[in-house]
């Protein structure tokens, strides 16, 4: 105990947006402190032991390219830890960069996860953050972090609908009254979309393409909505018959049509939500509209196509990426409004 708060006075409180693509760090009185890729890189020994080599940036420049015994592992899948040792590994990296790589240091955490994930679940992030040496931990959902990061008013008695499009799911909430009155999570978002990409090239094209190629083509050429603009891209893949390096040019509208059915699933949750959704609040979104948040919400009209299919006015909030990070932050800041909207464990 008297260690834990001597440490605790060398340690500034840090907020972590753990996302199945990136996490951003925010320390107390900093702002945001980084944001590196969800990624890392691990030997194997003969006896099967795991040692890091290396995480964030410098771990997702190895994804693809890495011999037999290193592997490039994404920790984080669907927005949840799929392996927790790594993953506790790679919050000790980040809590030891966000305090210039002291030792000492025992802060306290407030950590974003998806809105419904299981108690086992919620178990798994909160023993890794203690393992990595954090002194408190709370736990907050993506969808109320990422509303109190786009400016939302959610203490008031109004209903404010806010969509999170992370890397591996899609959350879409109602808030009232500091609340999540509804909300509809669904396991599809950005990954998904990469690897309808993937999938699209190697039945066309017999292309085989990895998963930053096919990050890059969505972020370069992806719409989520029809244009009369065609833009088109080179990609460098394997060719599956023949076994060689090769190049092809693909178009936007081709990129889009590989990635309709993760986009329509995003669309359906939006939709059963406003369905779901109580007549008075749904009265109060018809006249704010529905905001946008998470890195999701950068992929080209995909506010366009919302508007079309639900006839609301739609806004991407001003920093999508950081949304959910800014919102667990100013829980740093105010610890009255963190304990209206803590999970309670």
């Amino acid at each position: 105990m008297f260690f834990d708060q001597f440490a605790g006075m060398f340690s500034q409180d840090m907020a972590i947006d753990l996302g199945t693509a990136n996490t951003l760090v925010f320390m107390k009185g900093r702002g945001i402190a980084f944001s590196e890729p969800s990624v890392v890189a691990v030997q194997k020994d003969y006896r099967g032991m795991k040692r890091v080599l290396a995480v964030g940036k410098e771990a997702k420049m190895m994804v693809g390219r890495t011999p037999g015994h290193i592997i490039a592992i994404r920790p984080m899948r669907e927005g949840v830890i799929a392996d927790f040792e790594v993953t506790r590994e790679m919050l000790r990296y980040f809590i030891r960069k966000a305090h210039n790589r002291k030792a000492l240091v025992r802060p306290r955490i407030i950590i974003s996860v998806p809105f419904g994930i299981t108690e086992v679940e919620k178990r798994a992030v909160k023993e890794s953050a203690m393992s990595a040496g954090a002194r408190e931990v709370y736990l907050v959902e993506e969808p109320m972090a990422a509303a109190i990061g786009a400016g939302l008013p959610i203490t008031e008695p109004s209903g404010n609908m806010i969509v999170d499009v992370g890397g591996g799911t899609t959350e879409v909430a109602v808030i009232s009254l500091a609340g999540i009155v509804l909300s509809q999570s669904v396991r599809v978002a950005g990954d998904k979309m990469d690897e309808a990409i993937v999938q699209f090239l190697k039945r066309k094209y017999n292309l085989f393409i990895g998963e930053s190629t096919s990050e890059r083509i969505k972020m370069t050429i992806g719409t989520a909505y029809h244009t009369d603009e065609l833009m088109t891209m080179e990609v460098k893949g394997r060719d599956l018959v023949a076994g060689v390096p090769k190049t092809v040019e693909v178009n936007s509208d081709e990129i889009r049509d590989a990635m309709i059915e993760p986009i329509n699933a995003i669309v359906q949750a939006v939709r059963l939500a406003l369905e779901r959704t109580p007549p008075e609040l749904a009265s109060d979104i018809v006249d704010k509209g529905i905001v946008l948040a998470g890195g999701g919400a950068l992929l080209r009209h995909i506010d366009v196509l919302l508007r079309e299919e639900t006839g609301l006015p739609i806004t991407i909030c001003d920093d999508p990426l950081a949304a959910v990070v800014l919102g667990t932050g100013k829980m740093l800041e105010e610890m009255e409004l963190l304990r209206q909207v803590a999970i309670q464990s």
